[in-house]
């Protein structure tokens, strides 16, 4: 067994697979265990700790030493975090004052202080060219030794380690919720259902697999297997080529496809002669992605094999051989005619494209006929539509009112905004769609019998899409809620270069009411009312750390904006590392400037774009605090990004996120159940269905658990 699945296990589902060794006196050696744990703020539950007290010693003192460097890198502990300022966040200079100090150091030197003359005959001062500029001036032992150490507190983050089955049955269960997951899943996510499929292709498989991208992954499992692909369109079978080739599955970027053996080709082909043959319309397809088309036609070499002439046909339509009308050109002639009814009865053969296009259906509708005529269309095939459409329909409608600006996000994680212009809809039009809505997804749900919620997850949002959401600790969907307790908040933003200097600078906009500037912490702010920033490190061949930390009793903000800016050198993608999180300390616990059982959320930083935006800190109209997620990044430039130069369109992208609304575990309580029991400790009796951030001890054998690791197992098909 691959020690990277049994971290796959215990980092997505925080239990502990494969405890079976020996009998034996292990009770001293799975305190001392849990103890070390706990130090990085995780804990054995009560079940894994008794199991591991009844086994020998030595057995328990080779999980520990496998388990330890796993929840270390969890956390973000598995490397050293240093900072400039080695008192940090005591003792942090003036901005001015700290640049006037590394500029008389650098004219003491001879050579540095002609770089630096060189650079004012230009009118300009080079950071870069003073020697005691952006590199630490001390190593972390030395630094260590300035801090305290970290006063213990019952706010401190304690994650708790379950008991798992065997590391297979794991493994297979994993695969089996990341297979049949109705929603799509990030880019590292399918890259561990790609190795997932190859080791469990012999085992239990889903009864159904919903999303696209997942099913290239497993047909490519099946065409080495010489069994039947997976594929009802001519497009399954494209992004099955493009995986072949290591492309995209997604298809947003073209793919260079390679030439590929003749069992694959073979493969291809009769997958694709059996759509069209059951399906001739399915040609119309393939004039989505033409030249796609066309480049795989040079590598299939569909003229080899005649007896499949439904599959030559596709190839025949992308040259432009054959003329096939796609669906989509079709619609687009009956809307631009101004047949709104005639669009919504073509749209009954595809119901989940009525579904995503019954806003513009209505607002181009001419007459109340017209409207009806959609409104009946949807409500006769709203059951053929997937659960996750419906849902992300759901949450248009209650973000069409036009109070709020548009946000859009790709796949990527860009994000952009725009005014919302469209036409009003009629409320009680609205309101019937909704009701619609509501009805088939409640009919879907199972009934859920006793349902426990933990209160903290009523506003952590359902997750329609994993796209663009990187993975790690404590992180949650794009705009989910969450309380921040703590005095003081301290993120911080961790790389390491890989193959050129690569400068990362992170920092954080203060915003009022309104989104209007107050302040900003930056290397270029080093300081502001109830905020001070680590110090600028501007290399990180050995790794880097850069902190920024708020006292939040002194904070004269309604927002706080974090972000992280690719300055110069190798973008989030092609670093060797790097990752983004926050802490949250009371009073003054001291102790360094990472610790890593304050660790509230650390996640990977990856993404095409040169400025990172995870989350934004809200102040509520009680006064307490909030975390709203993000996950969105901007383009930025090659090179200099900074927070004075991207300040609009980020706080123009947080404030879209904060003001719209996001379907939450609450609302679907709502359609689950009437009654709900709210968490707190109590116990019972019978199996519940529980709903919390994370899975509390001592549940009734047969209970369903769901917590953000699993969450989007609530999804209905």
């Amino acid at each position: 067994m691959s020690w990277d699945l049994e971290e796959l296990v215990i980092s997505r589902t925080l239990r502990l697979p494969g405890i079976d060794g020996p009998a034996g006196a292990g009770e001293t050696a799975a305190r001392q265990f849990d103890a070390v744990l706990m130090s990085v703020g995780f804990k054995l539950s009560g079940e894994l700790l008794a199991v591991l007290s009844g086994l020998a010693p030595e057995f328990v003192i080779d999980t520990a030493v496998r388990v330890l460097p796993i929840v270390r890198r969890m956390a973000g502990a598995h490397v050293e975090h240093n900072v400039y300022f080695k008192n940090f966040p005591a003792n942090v200079p003036d901005t001015v004052e700290f640049w006037a100090e590394c500029l008389l150091d650098a004219l003491g030197d001879e050579l540095a202080a002609a770089a630096v003359a060189e650079g004012l005959e230009q009118g300009v001062l080079n950071l870069l060219a003073l020697p005691k500029y952006g590199r630490y001036q001390h190593d972390h032992a030395e630094m260590a030794a300035a801090h305290d150490e970290l006063i213990e507190s019952a706010g401190d983050r304690v994650t708790v380690l379950g008991l798992g089955r065997s590391v297979e049955d794991e493994v297979s269960a994993l695969y089996l919720s990341l297979a049949g997951r109705t929603t799509p899943v990030g880019a590292e996510d399918l890259a561990v259902l790609r190795e997932l499929a190859l080791y469990c292709a012999q085992g239990p498989q889903p009864d159904s697999i919903p999303v696209r991208e997942h099913r290239a992954i497993i047909n490519e499992v099946r065409l080495a297997a010489g069994e039947k692909l997976l594929a009802d369109t001519v497009t399954d079978v494209l992004r099955l080529a493009c995986l072949l080739s290591e492309g995209d599955v997604s298809l947003l970027r073209p793919t260079r496809f390679r030439s590929l053996s003749r069992r694959s080709r073979r493969g291809l082909l009769a997958a694709l002669d059996t759509v069209i043959a059951e399906q001739p319309a399915k040609l119309g397809d393939v004039a989505a992605h033409r030249e796609a088309w066309k480049r795989l036609g040079e590598r299939l070499h569909p003229h080899e094999f005649p007896q499949w002439e439904h599959a030559a046909l596709v190839f025949a339509v992308a040259r432009g051989e054959r003329r096939a009308p796609s669906f989509a050109s079709r619609l687009e002639a009956l809307v631009a005619a101004g047949d709104i009814a005639g669009a919504a009865e073509l749209l009954r053969m595809a119901p989940g494209l009525l579904l995503r296009s019954v806003d513009r259906l209505l607002r181009t509708s001419g007459s109340d006929t017209e409207r009806e005529a959609v409104l009946a269309a949807v409500e006769s095939t709203i059951g053929a539509v997937s659960g996750r459409v419906i849902l992300s329909v759901r949450e248009h409608l209650d973000n069409r009112d036009g109070r709020a600006p548009r946000v859009f996000a790709n796949r990527m994680g860009r994000g952009r905004v725009l005014p919302d212009t469209r036409e009003p809809i009629d409320a009680n039009v609205l309101g019937r769609l909704r009701r619609v809505l509501d009805a088939e997804l409640r009919r879907r749900l199972p009934s859920p019998g006793v349902l426990v919620i933990d209160p903290d997850v009523f506003d952590v949002a359902l997750p329609l899409s994993g796209k663009a959401i990187a993975g790690g600790l404590g992180v949650l969907p794009r705009g989910s809620v969450a309380p921040v307790r703590g005095e003081r908040l301290r993120f911080f933003v961790y790389w390491r270069q890989l193959a050129e200097r690569t400068d990362f600078d992170l920092s954080a906009l203060l915003l009022d009411e309104d989104y209007e500037l107050v302040d900003w912490l930056s290397y270029t702010s080093l300081t502001a009312v109830g905020g001070v920033h680590s110090g600028d490190i501007t290399e990180a061949p050995e790794g880097a750390s850069e902190f920024i930390e708020l006292d939040l009793s002194k904070v004269d903000a309604h927002a706080i904006v974090p972000q992280v800016n690719v300055f110069s050198g190798e973008g989030f993608d092609e670093v060797a590392e790097s990752f983004f999180g926050f802490m949250l300390r009371d009073g003054d616990q001291r102790g360094l400037p990472y610790e890593p059982r304050t660790v509230r959320m650390k996640s990977e930083l990856r993404g095409p774009g040169r400025v990172a935006l995870p989350l934004v800190f809200l102040r509520a109209s009680s006064g307490e605090w909030l975390v709203k997620w993000l996950h969105l990044n901007l383009a930025g430039e090659p090179e200099f990004n900074a927070v004075e130069n991207n300040r609009v369109s980020a706080t123009a992208l947080a404030r879209a996120v904060v003001d719209r609304r996001y379907l939450t575990v609450g609302y679907l309580a709502g359609l689950l159940a009437d009654d709900v029991t709210l968490w707190d400790g109590q116990t019972f009796e019978q199996p519940v269905t529980f709903i919390g951030m994370e899975r509390p001890e001592g549940l009734p054998a047969g209970s369903r658990v769901f917590t953000p690791e699993n969450l989007g197992d609530l999804i209905p098909e």
